[in-house]
C-alpha cells in the first residue's frame, strides 16, 4: 500500500472517529443547548469529509465506504436521551462536559495534522485533486477544533471554582 492510501486511510478513519465523538458529545449533553446544536452541526462537516475521502479513495482503488448511519432511531437512541436528561441533573456535568469536549479536541487535532501531511504529500507529488481535498475539508476542522478550544477555555474556569 502506497503513503497516499494511508494517509486517505487513516484520515477515513479519524474523520469517522470525530463524528462519533462529536455525536456522543451532543447526546450526553443535549441539556447544554449550545453544545448540543453546535455539536450535531459540525459533525456534518466531517460526514462531509467522510464522503470526500471515500470518493478520493476511490480514484486510488481504495474502498473506503462513507460516513456511519446517523439515524436516531431504536432503543439505543432513546436511553442515551434519558441519560442525558439524568446527567444535567448531576452535579458534576460540568466535569464530564470538560472530558467530552476535551476528547473531541484531540480528536480533531490529531484529524488536523492528517490533513496537513496528505497536503504536503498531495503538493509534493503534484495531486491537485487531493491537494483540493485537504484545502476544503482542513479549515473546516481547524474550525473544529477552534470551537472545542474555546468552549473549554469557557467553561473551565465555571466548572472548577464551582467544584
Amino acid at each position: 500500500m502506497n503513503g497516499i492510501k494511508i494517509a486517505l486511510r487513516i484520515l477515513h478513519h479519524g474523520e469517522r472517529n470525530l463524528i462519533g465523538e462529536l455525536m456522543s458529545l451532543s447526546e450526553r449533553h443535549r441539556t447544554e443547548h449550545e453544545i448540543h446544536h453546535v455539536a450535531t452541526d459540525v459533525a456534518a462537516w466531517s460526514r462531509e469529509h467522510v464522503q470526500r475521502l471515500a470518493d478520493a479513495a476511490a480514484h486510488y482503488d481504495l474502498d473506503l465506504g462513507g460516513p456511519p448511519d446517523d439515524s436516531s432511531d431504536g432503543l439505543l437512541a432513546t436511553l442515551r436521551k434519558k441519560a442525558s436528561d439524568v446527567m444535567g441533573h448531576r452535579p458534576e456535568p460540568g466535569l464530564l462536559l470538560l472530558r467530552d469536549l476535551r476528547e473531541v479536541h484531540l480528536a480533531a487535532t490529531h484529524n488536523s495534522l492528517h490533513w496537513e501531511m496528505l497536503a504536503q504529500t498531495a503538493q509534493a507529488s503534484k495531486d491537485t485533486r487531493l491537494l483540493t481535498l485537504a484545502s476544503s475539508c482542513h479549515p473546516q476542522t481547524l474550525r473544529q477544533m477552534r470551537w472545542t478550544n474555546t468552549m473549554i477555555k469557557n467553561l473551565s474556569p465555571q466548572v472548577f471554582t464551582s467544584l
